[in-house]
Formats: structure tokens, C-alpha cells, sequence
């Protein structure tokens, strides 16, 4: 498949690109610095700039953009722009979501950033990414999966290849915690590139 990862070489990125290039997928990293990728197929342009002719070649747009500090209220402008750039087209959107909006109670009233034991410094960053969430629910003629990690999303684990799938809850693995590497969470947004199996969904992610 063609596909594009905003934000390719951030950290969650820069594992998704090895990780589909693996499969033999045809990948473009979008980046504002092209010097910053040793991608060779890379589209230089600000995310907030991109057209519907830049997206209308792919098959799936991958959106791993990471706001700066400050900067937060972007999860929501970005995916707003991405909303109405790929809305009514064949192009499926993949968001690299966040855990703090996952459900902490089986009834599904207290999200994971309302507890008092979330930290300050990601809220904002929860927050927003809620909201982007909260946009695609409301959107129609979208193709669309928002993919949250676990609470604890590893940038050093390994890759075990293995995953558990889980929906708007937070789960546990095995030993009783909310935990996946970013290197099994690439294996898990691959599996959804090749199988199509959540559209207009919200999935989450942790290790087994």
C-alpha cells in the first residue's frame, strides 16, 4: 500500500516507518525538515499546509504528529485540517492517539486523564488529544481508526511481535499493567494498515 506518516521522524514515527518498510509497503515520510529523515521518499511540507492533492495518492495517511509544549492545542487543529483534507475520500486516516483518554471504570465515566494520580505535565497533551477524538466521532464519510497505546508506551521495549487488542477501556497485560513498547505498538498499527479491521473505531493497545 502507499502510505504517509505525518510526522515521521518523531519518536513514534521513526518506529512506524521501520516497522511498515519492513512489511514492503510504499512509504513517504512527511516532515517539515527534510534533513532530519534518511528516508529516501520524503514530502517536505508544514502537516497544517497539506492539501487534498498532497494526501489523494495514498491509501492510508498515518497522523504521528507530537505537539511541542505550549503548543497542545495543535492535536486539535491538525486533526481538524486532516478531517476536512481526507472527509469523503477513499483514504483511510490512522491517528497515534493517547491513553489518557481511555476509561479507567467498565461504565465509561471517568477517563484515565481525571484520575489524581495522571500527571500534570500530560494533560494538556490528553486533553487535546480527547478532542481530536471526540472530532472524528462527530465526523462522517471518514475512514478512520484513533489507536491509543497503554499507559506506560516504552520508547526502549522490544519487540515481541505481540499484542493485546482492547477498545475505549484501559486494560492490563498479564502481569498487571498498562504497558506496551513502541515497537509492538507499530506491530499493532501495521496489523491495522493491512487489515482494515476498525474503521470509524477507536482501538487501544497493550503488551500480553
Amino acid at each position: 500500500m502507499k502510505i504517509a506518516i505525518i510526522g515521521a521522524n518523531g519518536k513514534a514515527g521513526r518506529v512506524l516507518l521501520e516497522e511498515l518498510a519492513g512489511r514492503g509497503h510504499a512509504l513517504t515520510a512527511i516532515v517539515r525538515n527534510a534533513a532530519r529523515t534518511n528516508h529516501e521518499t520524503v514530502l517536505e511540507k508544514d502537516a497544517f499546509a497539506l492539501s487534498k492533492d498532497d494526501l489523494s495518492g495514498f491509501d492510508v495517511v498515518i497522523n504521528a504528529f507530537g505537539a511541542a509544549p505550549g503548543q497542545e492545542q495543535q492535536h486539535v487543529e491538525l486533526g481538524q485540517h486532516l478531517i476536512k483534507q481526507l472527509q469523503g475520500t477513499r483514504t483511510r486516516l490512522l491517528v497515534v492517539g493517547g491513553a489518557g483518554s481511555l476509561y479507567v471504570d467498565p461504565e465509561q465515566t471517568i477517563q484515565l486523564a481525571d484520575t489524581p494520580e495522571f500527571p500534570d505535565a500530560y494533560l494538556p497533551t490528553a486533553k487535546n488529544q480527547a478532542k481530536n477524538l471526540e472530532d472524528l466521532q462527530q465526523t462522517t464519510d471518514l475512514h478512520w481508526t484513533f489507536i491509543s497505546p497503554a499507559a506506560f508506551f516504552d520508547p526502549d521495549g522490544e519487540r515481541t511481535g505481540q499484542y493485546q487488542l482492547a477498545h475505549d477501556v484501559l486494560t492490563l497485560n498479564s502481569a498487571g499493567e498498562s504497558y506496551v513498547s513502541y515497537r509492538d505498538y507499530a506491530v499493532a498499527v501495521a496489523d491495522e494498515v493491512e487489515h482494515h479491521r476498525h474503521d470509524q473505531q477507536r482501538i487501544s493497545i497493550v503488551s500480553k
